[in-house]
């Protein structure tokens, strides 16, 4: 294995466990009260464009790093979009 590899790959594992203190945090308090929706978004969008783009090109570093990324950005997004709902919903007297 060559050093770009290497580089690569640890380039990879950070980037795919990136997001995943923050979607230990959003399971444990269920809270997404100070995440920003649209930053989410932009940020899955990115993600899945990255992962596309690392497919295309049958670059693995680039595939795994945003494969792992993708879901842990959809976790956050679904758990803000739930929190968002909530509280829409009108209280039942």
């Amino acid at each position: 294995m060559d050093y770009i590899t290497i580089i690569g790959l640890s380039a990879a594992a950070m980037g795919g466990i990136a997001l995943f203190p923050q979607v230990l945090k959003v399971l444990k308090t269920r809270s997404t009260k100070d995440i920003s929706r649209e930053m989410i978004l932009i940020l899955a969008g990115s993600i899945f464009l990255w992962l596309v783009y690392g497919i295309l090109l049958s670059n693995l570093p680039i595939i795994i790093a945003n494969f792992f990324g993708l879901i842990q950005a959809i976790i956050i997004l679904f758990y803000k979009i739930k929190n968002q709902m909530k509280k829409m919903k009108p209280c039942e007297e």
